[in-house]
């Protein structure tokens, strides 16, 4: 929905003194009641933005393709997480709690729907494991270790705490590194499927999804029946294949 989008938009970019119900209703060229009428109320709204800052996440996440390095594919993850979090800073602080706003506070379900987001690390460690790169052995641990790992480290960059000599970037590079050789993999091979994520976090992650291709028109009706027929089963063909 337009609200939810905006909202989230105006918290991520100007904060929460944006968050008002006259200014989200202005930018979505409604009244306020729709916000009313819609959520109930600001904290219903700012519920939906929640779920609308995670639904971010998961779709970075979405656009990571698996490959024959998985270590480098869980790297790549942690690349995407902290993008989310730094493109998204105030909607960040909410997403976790850190940030209250019209007396909000998350709920179980809200958390679960989080948690709910971590699927494709928990499949990713689970590859790793199987693939002999880590020695841990469970993979939903694997991919807490991750998390934490990650969260924290974006925690202290949106705070401005990570300067020279140890700045965010620095930081995050080890950080990569020595998750992974924590749950069992080689220095070397961990330190070089980390690097090899760097490239692939820009074509993958960054990079604008491909434009939906347009369906084909329907054939002319002067076309003959069976004619129809066959140009919508070489059609259909073409798109299997």
């Amino acid at each position: 929905m337009e609200l939810i989008h905006i909202a989230a938009r105006l918290l991520a970019e100007e904060g929460p003194e944006s968050m008002s119900t006259r200014r989200i209703a202005t930018e979505a060229g409604t009244s306020t009641m729709a916000v009313y009428t819609h959520f109930g109320s600001m904290s219903g709204l700012v519920r939906e933005i929640v779920h609308e800052g995670f639904a971010r996440l998961a779709s970075n996440f979405d656009r990571i393709t698996w490959t024959d390095d998985p270590v480098a594919d869980l790297a790549l993850f942690g690349r995407a997480y902290r993008h989310t979090a730094v493109s998204n800073a105030h909607l960040y602080s909410v997403m976790f709690g850190g940030l209250s706003l019209a007396g909000f506070e998350l709920s179980e379900e809200d958390r679960q729907f989080g948690r709910y987001t971590m699927v494709r690390v928990v499949e990713c460690a689970a590859r790793c494991i199987a693939a002999g790169r880590f020695t841990a052995t469970d993979e939903m641990l694997t991919a807490h270790h991750m998390w934490l790992g990650m969260h924290g480290l974006v925690t202290l960059e949106l705070g401005d705490y990570l300067i020279e000599p140890c700045d965010a970037d620095r930081c995050f590079e080890s950080q990569l590194v020595t998750l992974m050789v924590g749950e069992g993999d080689d220095a070397a091979a961990a330190t070089e499927s980390v690097r090899a994520s760097v490239d692939r976090f820009a074509a993958e992650v960054l990079a604008e999804p491909a434009p939906e291709p347009e369906d084909e028109p329907e054939p002319d009706s002067e076309l003959e029946p069976d004619k129809k027929v066959r140009k919508r089963s070489a059609r259909r063909e073409t798109r299997v294949g």
